[in-house]
């Protein structure tokens, strides 16, 4: 016990000893990356991209979550960068069951145990920011326990220090994107992961914008056993979703139809996103045998966003539908972005064909043909990449960001499934009679009951 309570402690000098390695790992790659452009040399950055994944794969904390997120924005870092962190993983040790009881009694009081039936030792989930144990309410409701690590705060600064130096190494690489408002929006998002009252207001959030929506199931949080750093909610009971893969083509559309309701429906009738659509945030729940839809988990990343910016959505889909073109850059300086000439249009469209090209057909079809979850995306991505190095640097506006994430995630787990829908009709079904001041209505009282507040103009 007390060799465990000893490797407790260390935790934190470990960590920081880590990021000093990484530290020094990344200014090598950052000093050749300026010597090379001060001697006209070229680097060879798949080595420099494979170093620092090395360096940063030692650190298996938040920074992996961030890093993972990167690889999913279209030039956001070098391509050989983006494959390099799309391998890493986002967990991390667990903590050890003494030091459990500390933070547990930390959170809650000395007495803690007796709030509770049951709580198991092992945590039945370990990730970037805490680590999950399953336990019983004194009544015997099944319960989820997530329990923050101690001193994620300080992690995370370090971290999106971290951050900052792999745009600054991007910045000297000729990048195609203007990373600046990438960095805000990323730094923003992952501190608020660190606020469990505001998760547990996300839950409550999605609990009322899905309360209809039988194919979805939120959990329910349990406000006299959660703090700041402690989410204590209800356990929903599921299998994860890649057990369904060899599943028939009716149970695996079954899942990918609630999967894309529980990600359009919220957004497009409450201008809010599930921003981490990640497979381990989805289980499945079953009814008499059979698959009947999915248990939302893990409401650290949600992002709410202005109405207007679901306009610019609805209106780029109808442009492109069209062929309207006053109607694309409308949505496009909806969203924020500038220096919209022809040629930067036509080069965002890409993007956006991409994106939408399942929604724009009326017809039953896979997401993507012929193309692996972890390539989903890479081929136009790479496109836009060109073309926006002969162009100049565009800044991605904040807003953009989670979007775009959300989509390409989304899209990674229809192939996972190996779905065949009329993505269309679901689509449509969706932003049938929109209105920006209907959603912008109903977002604001979802909100209010939720103890959120409004997105900034």
């Amino acid at each position: 016990m007390t060799d465990q309570s000893d490797r407790e402690r260390n935790r934190l000098s470990g960590r920081l000893a880590r990021y000093a390695r990484v530290g020094t790992g990344m200014s090598g790659v950052a000093a050749r990356v300026i010597g090379s452009r001060a001697f006209g040399l070229e680097i060879d950055r798949g080595a420099n991209a494979a170093e620092l994944a090395r360096a940063l794969g030692g650190l298996k904390g938040p920074i992996m979550k961030v890093a993972q997120l990167l690889s999913t924005i279209p030039d956001a870092i070098p391509p050989e960068y983006a494959a390099e962190l799309a391998q890493l993983q986002a967990d991390a040790p667990p903590m050890g069951w003494a030091f459990v009881k500390r933070r547990m009694s930390a959170e809650l009081g000395a007495g803690w145990s007796k709030r509770f039936k049951a709580f198991e030792h092992q945590p039945a989930a370990a990730a970037s920011l805490g680590q999950v144990h399953k336990a019983e309410a004194t009544d015997g409701t099944p319960l989820a326990c997530k329990l923050q690590y101690p001193d994620m705060a300080s992690a995370v600064e370090a971290d999106i220090g971290q951050l900052n130096m792999i745009f600054s190494i991007h910045q000297r690489m000729d990048p195609a994107i203007d990373t600046a408002e990438i960095r805000l929006e990323i730094a923003d998002r992952v501190r608020e992961e660190l606020d469990y009252e505001r998760e547990a207001k996300h839950i409550a959030l999605y609990a009322g914008v899905l309360d209809h929506e039988p194919l979805v199931r939120v959990p329910t949080v349990m406000p006299a056993l959660s703090t700041g750093r402690l989410l204590t909610m209800t356990w929903l009971e599921g299998r994860r979703l890649l057990e369904f893969k060899g599943h028939d083509l009716a149970d695996r559309n079954r899942l990918a139809s609630a999967m894309f309701k529980a990600w359009w429906h919220p957004f497009s009738h409450y201008a809010v996103i599930h921003g981490d659509p990640h497979l381990g945030n989805y289980t499945v729940f079953e009814e008499d045998g059979a698959p009947g839809g999915i248990n939302l988990l893990d409401y650290g990343c949600v992002r709410i966003f202005r109405p207007a910016f679901v306009q610019g959505v609805v209106d780029l889909y109808h442009g492109l539908q069209n062929d309207d073109r006053d109607r694309v850059v409308s949505a496009y300086e909806t969203w924020g972005f500038t220096r919209l000439d022809n040629e930067m249009i036509d080069i965002l469209n890409i993007w956006a064909r991409f994106i939408y090209g399942p929604l724009l057909e009326d017809r039953v079809r896979s997401i993507a043909d012929g193309v692996s979850p972890t390539e989903y995306g890479r081929k136009q991505a790479f496109q836009v990449h060109q073309a926006l190095k002969r162009k100049g640097p565009v800044t991605v506006p904040r807003e953009f960001v989670f979007m775009d994430r959300a989509a390409i995630g989304l899209g990674g787990v229809f192939l996972h499934l190996r779905a065949e829908m009329n993505f269309y009709r679901l689509f449509n079904e969706e932003i049938e009679g929109f209105s920006v001041d209907t959603v912008a209505r109903k977002q604001a009282a979802a909100l209010k009951k939720a103890g959120l507040n409004a997105p900034a103009d």
